[in-house]
């Protein structure tokens, strides 16, 4: 399970304002995101559109402070797509589950009209041992519903910790949201990835605590900057003609 600490973080050539994101953040692309379109957010970026975000999940999303990960992200992608009014609407409960949030989120989709989703999901649904059936079936009808509606979804997996990354069945989860993933051709931000490759190569145990679930001062900065990354990698590279690593067409629906 442990990760090459030789491996050189490598980002594709990027806008210059993409590229200063914060060094102490930095892990390779390939642990980053599993790339796929997003066709909606992109056209309204091309146009000078205003994007709106909805942002949903637990813990790691619901807090309203300043230095909780999706005002950070807001702040990250104005900064890049210089122009473009980014709203990112958060809307995450403590403890949730993913079936929990999946019936918030159609309600909120429906009322708000975001272009693009980012939803945070997992972690909880390890912990309660939810059926990995169950799970599945969940997130991909949320995801196809959503898709069949116009609007856009980015998946944020899994919180790393040293104890639950010993457990069966978090990897069960975060296996389920590789295929996932894969089947239904979702952005994929692999946030347990990322998180243990920090915490193997900075030695730095601020990025997740202990065994406990709360992210600090700076899991919270990386977490935005890892989404930010995928995301902006992502449209900048399918913009300028570079599907480097594209997966294949959605399946039909």
């Amino acid at each position: 399970m442990a990760l090459d600490a030789q491996v050189t973080p490598v980002m594709p050539a990027l806008p210059s304002q993409a590229a200063a994101l914060g060094l102490q953040c930095s892990v390779p692309q390939s642990t980053v995101a599993r790339e796929a379109p997003l066709t909606i957010t992109a056209a309204r970026i091309e146009s000078g559109k205003r994007v709106r975000v909805l942002a949903i999940g637990s813990s790691s999303t619901w807090s309203n402070k300043p230095s909780a990960y999706p005002s950070r992200l807001e702040k990250m992608l104005e900064n890049v797509w210089k122009g473009v009014d980014v709203e990112i609407v958060n809307r995450g409960v403590s403890g949730e589950i993913a079936s929990g949030s999946a019936r918030r989120l159609i309600n909120e989709a429906a009322i708000l009209r975001p272009q693009l989703v980012l939803w945070q999901l997992g972690t909880n649904d390890a912990v309660a041992r939810v059926p990995i059936g169950e799970f599945e079936t969940t997130v991909r009808a949320t995801v196809r519903m959503l898709h069949k509606n116009g609007i856009d979804v980015v998946l944020v997996g899994l919180q790393y910790t040293p104890k639950y990354a010993r457990d069966d069945h978090w990897f069960a989860v975060r296996g389920s949201l590789d295929r996932i993933a894969s089947e239904e051709n979702l952005l994929y931000v692999r946030r347990d990835r990322a998180m243990e490759f920090l915490a193997q190569t900075r030695s730095v145990a601020d990025i997740s605590p202990d065994d406990e679930f709360s992210l600090t001062d700076l899991g919270f900065p990386c977490m935005a900057e890892h989404i930010a990354q995928a995301m902006v990698a992502n449209i900048f590279l399918r913009r300028n003609g570079d599907r480097r690593g594209a997966p294949a067409a959605p399946p039909t629906r």
